[in-house]
């Protein structure tokens, strides 16, 4: 751990308080947030984050290897999506769950009584054998599903797609990232699909909250950290990045792994005032996360950082050792 000690507030600490407590939330429509979202979510699937082995550009290779039946049946799901006005990120995590769930067939077998696309369940009153099978249904049926979990669209789509499949193996979904946003892009005709590129000239809205979760967070600067602390007395980082959230009304997880999947992902360059960034023994495997902070701009976070270190704010480069290559934005 480096060790960065602060005794005080400098003038230039209290310059950037003033500066980040006015950031204003970004006037754009729900459509545009909702793609704008998806974008960003899915530019980490092509950093990598999800699998070290898939990549944006192995996206296109997965798509060159499947069959015409799969290709048609990614077709058939992008195309119920449209019919029914739903965004790019919902036909991305039906993509994820098929593919993992079938390999994009739609078969008439599998664990225990599973069927179809999504490996749907009769015995779990998901329909019967001939309805699950029946493409224009089952599909219709996993977006039904998809839409009653709450908060859904601020999930990874992995993330979504373990919530209405509920797998023995939850991560499974993350690694089809790439093929479907590649899927979303040629058949869905959307451009930029990864968001990695600007082209579409939007940018991921400004959480109105994050002045208030800055501002509460730079009053706890000095108190000590204490593992597992919540305040008032002390926190640790994760503490402090609930507590400061919550007080501008927005629920996070308490530990940082967690709280790295409660949020709008974006790559960490664009992070902006009150995002989230995170340090990870191995930073492609957000599982391995052990810290976060809050970014204040202009290169600094303020953190609870470890034992004997009050609250503090630091110096911050996106590219210094076990930086994960994605931020979080709470609350979008």
């Amino acid at each position: 751990m480096r060790l960065w000690i602060v005794f005080g507030i400098t003038a230039a600490v209290v310059v950037t308080l003033v500066v980040v407590t006015t950031v204003v939330a970004s006037v754009v429509s729900t459509q545009e947030q909702a793609i704008t979202r998806y974008r960003m979510v899915n530019c980490n699937a092509a950093i990598g984050p999800w699998d070290g082995s898939v990549s944006a550009s192995g996206g296109a290779g997965m798509v060159a290897r499947l069959t015409e039946e799969q290709k048609s049946n990614a077709a058939k799901i992008i195309s119920v999506g449209k019919q029914r006005n739903l965004s790019p990120q919902a036909w991305q995590v039906a993509l994820q769950a098929a593919s993992q769930e079938s390999g994009l067939r739609n078969i008439n077998y599998g664990d225990r009584d599973s069927l179809g696309l999504f490996q749907m369940r009769p015995s779990m009153n998901w329909g019967t054998p001939e309805q699950i099978l029946n493409l224009d249904y089952e599909i219709n049926k996993f977006y039904d599903v998809l839409l009653k979990v709450g908060g859904w669209d601020k999930m990874p789509p992995g993330q979504a797609a373990q919530a209405v499949e509920r797998s023995a193996f939850p991560d499974a979904y993350d690694k089809w990232a790439p093929m479907a946003a590649e899927l979303i892009k040629n058949v869905g005709d959307v451009a930029d699909p990864t968001g990695c590129g600007q082209s579409a000239g939007l940018s991921l809205p400004g959480n109105a909250a994050s002045a208030k979760a800055i501002a509460y967070a730079m009053q706890q600067l000095g108190k000590p950290y204490i593992w597992g602390g919540n305040g008032p007395v002390g926190y640790d980082c994760s503490g402090l990045v609930q507590q400061a959230y919550l007080s501008a009304g927005i629920s996070l997880p308490r530990v940082a792994d967690q709280q790295y999947k409660a949020g709008a992902l974006l790559p960490i360059r664009q992070a902006q005032p009150g995002d989230l960034v995170f340090l990870a023994n191995d930073p492609s495997n957000p599982a391995t996360i052990h810290h976060v902070a809050m970014y204040l701009g202009e290169n600094k976070i303020i953190e609870a950082q470890d034992f004997g270190i009050p609250i503090h704010i630091r110096p911050f480069s996106f590219t210094e050792a076990e930086v994960v290559p994605q931020a979080v934005r709470p609350g979008v």
